[in-house]
């Protein structure tokens, strides 16, 4: 009876010892593999137009929460959307991008981006209720605006004599093999639309078919296309008139201050970037707290002080230098900016528009 006693209670103790060993090797293995997971997560994907987040702010942001920042840029919107969708809402953990083209994908039957928790997101408070709310994400469910910007006419006097106005004036026969474009087709055709006197949303054909008809008059004007640098032939001399972003603009006449800046009178295009997140976002926590640190005041300013875009951010005002408040390039006149238009959703009329854009850069 004591041995057979003894054995049970053998066999227990073994039981137990064993349960704690396994659970002690689970217990390794575990927080290896939380460690590891941890170790992933210190990355955050953006993806964006070339430097605008400044390499100094994403510096201070690595700095601050030891997330590196792995930064990829896209030129046009359209560009963007081609690769989310190519990646199914995957690989990036935050884009900033246009107003418009978050429009296309919330209408989309497979939505690219996830909704975003804003309570985890404090800094939301910062942004300027005038610039939420907006047609293309009503409640922002999808969106956090990050900057606001249009495009502008600047020119050189001293070879351009013509009194440049509006629009109108880049078709001028005097101006050919002299012009820097955008490249980039809702820009451009938007601005053929309003030198017809049309929206820049306008899918009507034959309105669209007499765009196409303008900018083929328009074409011989045009020495270069550029997307991200299209000042630069400007300040070096190869072009003598562009058509082009507000930071751009302002980045050419820092250079040249002989340059001059016009607003066209047909009325500018007025376009909202935002943060948006993903659908599979593979470090969701690391992008909030890249959203969140973006809508600091302090880093708001620096933002686009750099970058030379409109703050749509409250608690960044108190951090403004008189220069940059001062640049004609980023502040538009209200007169001005009342008569701006955004971008909208086009329908089945995009396609229209790439092949007018197509058909245009290949004349």
């Amino acid at each position: 009876m004591y041995k057979k006693l003894s054995k049970i209670l053998s066999l227990l103790l073994v039981a137990v010892l064993s349960t704690f060993a396994f659970s002690g090797c689970s217990k390794s293995t575990s927080t290896s593999s939380n460690t590891q997971k941890s170790s992933e997560e210190k990355v955050v994907n953006i993806f964006t137009w070339a430097n605008y987040v400044p390499d100094d702010v994403v510096k201070k942001f690595e700095k601050k929460t030891g997330i590196k920042v792995n930064y990829t840029n896209f030129s046009t919107n359209e560009e963007m959307l081609a690769k989310l969708q190519a990646v199914k809402g995957s690989q990036y953990d935050v884009v900033i991008c246009s107003d418009y083209i978050v429009e296309v994908m919330g209408k989309q039957k497979d939505v690219l981006m996830q909704p975003i928790d804003k309570a985890n997101i404090a800094n939301y408070k910062n942004v300027d209720t005038k610039y939420l709310n907006q047609e293309y994400d009503k409640g922002n469910k999808y969106s956090i605006p990050y900057t606001l910007g249009t495009q502008m006419i600047v020119y050189n006097p001293d070879k351009i004599k013509t009194d440049i106005k509006g629009y109108k004036d880049l078709w001028n026969p005097e101006l050919k093999g002299s012009m820097v474009l955008v490249d980039d087709s809702r820009i451009v055709i938007g601005m053929t639309l309003k030198k017809l006197g049309y929206s820049m949303n306008e899918t009507d054909k034959t309105k669209l078919d007499q765009a196409k008809a303008e900018l083929k008059k328009l074409r011989p004007n045009v020495k270069v296309f550029d997307a991200d640098t299209p000042h630069n032939s400007l300040i070096s001399g190869d072009t003598s008139i562009g058509f082009m972003y507000g930071s751009q603009a302002s980045a050419a006449v820092r250079a040249n201050p002989k340059l001059k800046i016009v607003y066209p009178e047909e009325g500018m295009n007025i376009e909202e970037d935002n943060f948006v997140i993903p659908v599979k976002a593979p470090h969701k926590k690391n992008a909030e707290q890249f959203i969140n640190f973006m809508l600091d005041g302090e880093i708001s300013n620096a933002a686009t002080t750099a970058n030379e875009y409109i703050n749509t951010n409250l608690a960044a005002k108190q951090f403004m230098s008189k220069e940059y408040l001062n640049n004609k390039a980023v502040f538009i006149p209200d007169e001005n900016f009342k008569k701006g238009e955004h971008f909208k959703d086009l329908g089945d009329a995009a396609k229209t528009y790439d092949l007018i854009w197509s058909e245009f850069k290949q004349q």
